[in-house]
C-alpha cells in the first residue's frame, strides 16, 4: 500500500474522543501486508533515519491497529511516541488513511529541520512585503494541510517560542500570515510524533505542558522492532524481495542460521537498521542463499544489548549440552547445574544478602529462598 506524499492533510482535538465511534469501512487486507513510504526518484530515497516499511503481523502491532482505528474515526488530536525507526511516520500515514479525511491532504513537517528564523512563515504562511525576500504570498503549511491531516514530526524539538504560537493556533482553529491580521480558519487535523520523553520535557521546563496535553488526547505507542519480533519475518521478506528487484536478481533465501541471528539480534536502529541490513546482505550474497555471516550486525547486539556477552553465554551452554550427549545417567541436569551456579554467584556477588541477590536475578526473595533450599544452604520449612 503505498501513500502519495504530495497530499495534505490536518484536524484538530476539539470534542472528547469517543472509542466506540465506529472506524470508516476499509476491505479487509493480510496481516503481512507491508505499507510503504513512497519511494522517491525514480524508486530512490535520500539516505534517513526513518523506517520505510511498516507491518502489523506481531500481537503488540495488531493491538496498535486496532487502537490506530479507532482512534482515526474521531477528531481528537493523536500524539505518536516511540524510537527512532519505528515507523512512527507510517503510523501517521495509516491514522490519515483510515479516517474520514482520508481523501484530503496528508502534509508532513520534520519540526527538528524547521529554522528558527523562517519557521513563522513556513508553518504559518506570509504575505507579499512580509520580509525581505517575500515578493508573492505563500500559504503555510497549516493551510496547505486544509481538510486534512498535519503531521508534526519530531515535536519534542520544536522551540519553546514557537510552541506557545503552535498553541494559540490550536486553541484559536486559525492562522495569521507573517504580515497579515485577518485570521484564517483551519479545518486541520493534527498528528504529532516524537522519540522524546515529553513528560520528562515537561518537567524540565523544555516542552509547554498546556501544549502536552492538548496533542496527548489520542496516544499511540510503537513498540521497538526487538519488542514486536512477529513483524521481523514480513518486514525481512519484503525487503530481500525490493532489493532483489532492484539488482536485477532473483530473490535470495535466507539460510536458517541467518534467520536466527536476525530474530536474536536486538536492532538498536529499529526498522531502518533491519532494511539496511538486508540490503547489505543482499549485495554480498554469493549464491541464492544469504548465510549468517553476510548479515551486517554492528558487534552482533543481541536481544540483551551484549552481542559478545551473549555470544559467550550461548557458547557456554552450548558445551555443556554437547557434554550431557552420551552421558546415560546424569547426576545433576544441565538446568540444575546452570540455576543452580548462576543463584551461587548471586549470593557471592552480593556476600550473601538474599534481598539484593534476588533484585539482582529479577525474581522475589521467596523464589531465591525457594532455590536456596532445594540446593541445601536453608532448611526446608518442617527442619526449620
Amino acid at each position: 500500500m503505498n501513500f502519495p506524499h504530495d497530499g495534505r492533510y490536518f484536524g484538530f482535538d476539539g470534542a472528547a474522543l469517543a472509542l466506540d465511534t465506529p472506524a470508516p469501512a476499509a476491505a479487509p487486507r493480510s496481516r503481512r501486508e507491508v505499507i510503504e513510504l513512497e519511494r522517491r526518484g525514480g524508486g530512490r530515497m535520500p539516505p534517513s533515519i526513518r523506517a520505510t516499511a511498516l507491518v502489523f503481523e506481531d500481537p503488540r502491532s495488531r493491538a496498535l491497529e486496532q487502537r490506530i482505528r479507532l482512534f482515526a474515526a474521531s477528531e481528537a488530536s493523536v500524539l505518536i511516541v516511540g524510537q527512532t525507526g519505528t515507523g512512527k511516520e507510517l503510523v501517521a500515514r495509516h491514522v490519515h488513511a483510515c479516517s474520514p479525511r482520508a481523501s484530503g491532504p496528508f502534509v508532513a513537517i520534520n519540526c527538528a529541520a524547521l529554522p528558527e528564523a523562517l519557521a513563522d512563515a513556513e508553518l504559518f504562511g506570509h504575505e507579499k512585503g512580509a520580509f525581505t525576500g517575500a515578493v508573492d504570498a505563500r500559504a503555510g503549511y497549516f493551510e496547505s494541510a486544509q481538510g486534512g491531516t498535519l503531521f508534526l514530526d519530531e515535536i519534542g524539538d520544536l522551540s519553546l517560542s514557537m510552541q506557545v504560537k503552535l498553541l494559540r493556533v490550536l486553541q484559536e482553529r486559525a492562522v495569521v500570515r507573517l504580515g497579515a491580521r485577518t485570521p484564517r480558519q483551519l479545518d486541520v487535523r493534527i498528528v504529532a510524533a516524537t522519540n522524546v520523553d515529553l513528560e520528562r520535557a515537561v518537567a524540565a521546563g523544555r516542552f509547554r505542558e498546556d501544549l502536552f496535553f492538548r496533542l496527548n488526547v489520542a496516544r499511540l505507542e510503537v513498540m521497538p522492532l526487538a519488542s514486536r519480533p512477529g513483524d521481523i519475518d514480513p518486514l525481512v521478506d519484503h525487503f530481500l524481495a525490493l532489493y532483489a528487484q532492484r539488482g536485477g536478481r532473483p530473490v535470495p533465501r535466507l539460510s536458517v542460521a541467518a534467520r536466527t541471528r536476525l530474530h536474536r539480534y536486538g536492532w538498536p536502529g529499529n526498522i531502518r537498521e533491519l532494511e539496511n541490513t538486508i540490503h547489505h546482505a543482499v549485495l554480498l550474497a554469493q549464491g541464492d542463499t544469504i548465510e549468517a555471516e553476510d548479515l551486517m550486525l554492528a558487534g552482533v547486539s543481541l536481544s540483551d544489548g551484549r552481542g559478545g556477552e551473549s555470544d559467550r553465554l550461548e557458547a557456554a551452554l552450548e558445551r555443556l549440552l554437547d557434554e550431557a550427549v552420551g552421558e546415560e545417567v546424569a547426576a545433576e541436569g544441565v538446568f540444575e547445574r546452570v540455576n543452580h551456579t548462576l543463584v551461587m554467584l548471586a549470593m557471592q556477588r552480593t556476600r550473601g544478602n538474599q534481598v539484593h541477590a534476588a533484585k539482582l536475578l529479577g525474581i522475589s526473595r521467596n523464589t531465591l529462598r525457594t532455590q536456596l533450599t532445594r540446593f541445601g544452604y536453608l532448611p526446608a520449612r518442617g527442619e526449620r
